[in-house]
């Protein structure tokens, strides 16, 4: 039978740049989590969480870290079959990097000009992602993904972020 479903997108949503974020899945009596942020590896691109959330429930396997996740935990699950997906997105904490009037994808001189400009900012946020995971393990949530990062976390870097994300996961506040 038909429904009508309402998404209420805020604007902001929609710049691009280095985003952490957090999906929370209801399932009947669970609810997991999964832990990601924006700002390619390979390439010098930060997209918008907006972007970036419909590619988690999309059918591109290089891209659809949360559904895979779940088919992991729920086996046979049809995505449709799932109560709720709610994300809680905090950003851009980085700009995406400016890029030369002429750069061309994965063309010289400037291509590597960006990526040397992005690298620094992905990797601090790829330590807040690793740190938010982990924090929000240790507070007893059911975060389904490990993120392995090796970059070091900007101490200073983290206190807004788990104050951000405490007003949706007040346990995460009580971590030390």
């Amino acid at each position: 039978m038909p429904s009508i479903y309402e998404l209420d997108l805020p604007g902001g949503m929609t710049e691009r740049g280095f985003w952490l974020y957090v999906w929370e899945v209801k399932v009947e009596a669970d609810e997991v989590l999964y832990v990601g942020r924006t700002g390619d590896n390979s390439s010098p691109y930060a997209s918008s969480v907006y972007r970036r959330m419909g590619q988690h429930l999309g059918d591109a396997d290089n891209t659809n870290a949360l559904l895979r996740h779940l088919e992991d935990r729920f086996k046979n699950r049809e995505i449709h079959s799932y109560e709720r997906f709610r994300m809680f997105s905090y950003g851009p904490i980085f700009p995406e990097v400016d890029r030369h009037p002429e750069f061309v994808y994965r063309t010289a001189p400037h291509w590597q000009l960006a990526l040397d400009l992005h690298i620094p900012y992905r990797d601090r946020t790829a330590a807040l992602e690793r740190k938010l995971a982990q924090e929000l393990r240790v507070a007893g949530y059911d975060v389904m993904n490990t993120v392995n990062s090796n970059a070091p976390l900007f101490q200073a870097d983290w206190p807004p972020v788990r104050e951000a994300f405490a007003k949706h996961f007040p346990r995460l506040a009580q971590v030390l």
